[in-house]
C-alpha cells in the first residue's frame, strides 16, 4: 500500500460532517424555514466550519411549491439571519439574485464603516420590526432538538444523519399539516 493510497483522517471526518472543536466532534446543521418555522433546505457542515460558507448552498436548496402549476420557488422574499450572516458577498449574493434581507451589522463592520468616514458608505437598511419574526428560525431548531437523535447525533455517517434530520422535518411538516 502505498502513501498515496492513505486516506487523511482529517478529509474523512470532513466528509462526514464531524469538526473538531473544544468540545470534541461536532456538526453543524444550517437551516433554511418559512415564515411556520418549517425548514425548506438542510446542510450539514463540519461544526468548526462557520455559518456564512454554507449560506449559498442553503439558499440553493430552497425550493417551494407554487399554489397552483409551474416550477417551485427557489427565491424566497426575504432572508432573515443573525449577525454572522453579515457579510459583504452574502449581501452581493442576495442582491444579485434580487432578495430582501435584514441582516444586523457586526459591530466590527460599523466601526471600520465609521472609521472610513464618508467612504465607507451607507450602513445596510436594517428593519428591527421585521428582525423579531427570526425566533421562528430558533424555534424550529428547538423542536428539531426534541428529538433524541438530532440532538446527540448518534449516527455516525453523514448521511444517516441528514437523513434522520429530514425525517423530523417531515414529521413537523405532518403535524402542522394535521391542525
Amino acid at each position: 500500500m502505498d502513501g498515496d493510497e492513505l486516506e487523511d483522517p482529517g478529509r474523512s471526518q470532513a466528509c462526514q460532517a464531524l469538526g473538531r472543536s473544544r468540545g470534541g466532534l461536532t456538526t453543524r446543521v444550517h437551516l433554511a424555514v418559512d415564515g411556520r418555522g418549517l425548514p425548506l433546505s438542510i446542510v450539514l457542515t463540519p461544526g468548526n466550519v462557520n455559518d456564512a460558507t454554507a449560506f449559498a448552498d442553503v439558499l440553493n436548496g430552497v425550493r417551494t411549491a407554487r399554489a397552483g402549476t409551474g416550477r417551485p420557488r427557489t427565491t424566497p422574499d426575504r432572508v432573515l439571519d443573525d449577525k454572522a450572516y453579515s457579510s459583504r458577498a452574502i449581501r452581493h449574493l442576495l442582491r444579485r439574485r434580487g432578495i430582501a434581507d435584514t441582516i444586523p451589522e457586526r459591530r466590527d463592520q460599523v466601526a471600520n464603516r465609521r472609521r472610513r468616514g464618508r467612504r465607507g458608505g451607507r450602513p445596510p437598511v436594517f428593519d428591527t420590526e421585521i428582525y423579531r419574526d427570526r425566533n421562528v428560525v430558533e424555534r424550529c431548531f428547538a423542536r428539531l432538538k426534541q428529538f433524541r437523535a438530532i440532538a446527540n447525533r448518534f449516527d455516525k455517517l453523514a448521511n444517516r444523519y441528514r437523513a434522520g434530520v429530514v425525517l423530523a422535518s417531515l414529521i413537523l411538516w405532518l403535524r402542522e399539516a394535521a391542525r
